[in-house]
């Protein structure tokens, strides 16, 4: 599998979750009470990827029925899961459950369990679960195939869902806004590497039963991989930020190069900060405008990102972080000026570690893309101490989504990063140079005069910064730096900025990897 394949999987995802009315899922998923129930619990599970570890590797069967095999993408999309069939609907549970139907780029099937009191009972196909378009050649009898994932619903709003399970070991999930953007993964292996990087998957679930008054709702699920096996826990609370605490057991069977962590996926073509490639009549096209990082130390820090023209990986080196994510701050539409894919409603995605992760670093893969189509930014935590056979590893995190990332701060913020040509305009330049223009917002930088004392503080990998100033944006509470970069050469330059006054910093940390123009 490659990572086409995989973001072919995920545009069929986000299509699922825009173009299909709102309405569209769930039949009643039975699960066949009686002698097919097991004992379930999170040992047996933890105990179950232990033993996969120790055994060699077994490839999911992927499905073999011609008729799956011959759907196509307006036959699959034509394939409605029966809202009066969802699990839980009957019992006017908090929650419900939706399937997705195999078929297109979903052909590896995924088992899934109802958890009622310590039973897990299987949740079996049935073709009544489903509606079938006039493409969808079905045929009279079909065997339980299984399913390709499924979706939760919670109360007041159960016509439109909140997170969705489909593909490997992707997932997502909507804030307040209702509205899908970037995806978290289990785990990411190898990503960025000079080789296919390796896709986890998630081979099987355990649902839990919620109670009549749950505010959260449970989801077991094991990993399985030629690399690695897992055992992870999901508790999920729906709101304005729909917030899951994430317990993950993993249990290597080889010696793993590059392990990722709590991985986030996301797409950046252009933006205001790069527009190498913007052939388009929308000023800006992303799901996330930039990683924000708050380090062990207490440092808060924002990355623009960028559709590099190579595979770029920038390591952010730290210990015991207290927080990662990839954000969509800007929420203007008119920046975007696209009312169908609703970039300024984009959900951002923070990670907080629950516990100490010791060493290592938050990784930053960006690849280039030519359009929207395909997700080419990864970022994720990388531990420094190395992955092997007979290890068992925990990691306890936070995953928030929403319009506004949950852990703020009394820093200034970045609101907007502008590059352009530098100098000053009609007067002739002695040395090519590139202006940055870089505006923060917010905590007691707006709080200043416009004749406060308020110095940048800039530094760079090579060059020279020529022109620093910091000025109040009139008519806004915004700052605003700008300076010009001059270089040589076509390697690429670390740029770091931040304003400060006579009692310390003012804003976050700006940082940015400019790689000149050829």
């Amino acid at each position: 599998m490659t990572r086409r394949d995989i973001l072919a999987r995920l545009m069929a995802l986000a299509a699922w979750g825009t173009l299909l009315p709102v309405g569209f899922g769930g039949a009643r998923a039975e699960s066949r009470r009686g002698a097919s129930g097991k004992p379930f619990s999170k040992d047996w599970l933890r105990e179950e990827a232990r033993r996969l570890a120790r055994e060699p590797y077994k490839a999911p069967e992927e499905v073999s029925q011609k008729w799956i095999l011959d759907l196509d993408w307006d036959a699959y999309q034509s394939i409605r899961y029966r809202p009066d069939h969802s699990l839980w609907s009957k019992e006017n549970l908090p929650f419900q459950v939706r399937l997705f139907h195999l078929g297109l780029y979903f052909k590896h099937p995924v088992s899934l369990y109802e958890v009622v009191e310590g039973v897990a009972e299987p949740i079996h196909y049935s073709r009544d679960l489903f509606t079938f378009g006039d493409k969808a050649k079905v045929p009279n009898t079909v065997g339980d195939i299984g399913f390709a994932g499924f979706r939760i619903h919670a109360q007041p709003d159960f016509e439109r869902d909140m997170v969705a399970f489909l593909g490997a070991s992707y997932f997502r999930a909507v804030g307040g806004a209702k509205q899908y953007g970037l995806s978290a993964r289990g785990l990411a292996l190898d990503t960025g590497l000079p080789r296919p990087e390796e896709f986890p998957e998630f081979r099987r679930f355990w649902l839990e039963r919620p109670s009549s008054r749950a505010e959260a709702v449970v989801i077991h699920a094991l990993l399985d991989s030629p690399s690695i096996t897992g055992a992870y826990t999901f508790e999920i609370r729906p709101g304005d930020t729909t917030v899951m605490d994430i317990e993950a057991h993993l249990f290597p069977r080889q010696a793993i190069e590059r392990i990722g962590i709590a991985p986030l996926t996301s797409m950046f073509q252009h933006g205001e900060n790069d527009r190498r490639v913007s052939d388009d009549f929308r000023p800006e096209i992303h799901d996330s405008d930039g990683l924000s990082l708050w380090t062990g130390a207490g440092e808060r820090i924002w990355r623009p990102l960028v559709n590099s023209p190579v595979v770029r990986v920038n390591s952010f080196m730290d210990e015991n972080p207290k927080g990662f994510g990839l954000l969509q701050r800007d929420r203007n539409f008119d920046h975007y000026l696209d009312d169908g894919a609703m970039y300024h409603r984009r959900p951002s995605a923070w990670v907080e570690p629950l516990g100490g992760w010791g060493r290592g670093a938050v990784q930053l893969v960006e690849i280039p893309t030519p359009d929207e189509t395909f997700d080419n930014i990864v970022a994720f935590w990388n531990p420094e101490e190395p992955f092997g056979p007979g290890q068992e590893r925990i990691f306890n995190y936070r995953l928030s989504w929403g319009s506004e990332p949950p852990a703020r701060t009394d820093a200034a913020e970045v609101v907007g990063t502008h590059i352009g040509a530098g100098g000053i305009p009609g007067q002739k330049n002695r040395a090519p140079s590139r202006k940055f223009v870089i505006d923060f917002e917010g905590g007691r930088l707006s709080e200043l005069s416009d004749d406060a004392k308020v110095e940048p503080v800039i530094s760079v990998s090579r060059g020279q910064i020529k022109e620093p100033a910091a000025r109040p944006v009139r008519g806004t509470r915004a700052w605003r730096c700008n300076f010009d970069l001059v270089s040589e050469g076509r390697e690429p330059i670390d740029l770091r900025c931040f304003l400060r006054d006579g009692h310390g910093a003012l804003t976050e940390t700006w940082l940015y990897q400019w790689t000149p123009l050829g």
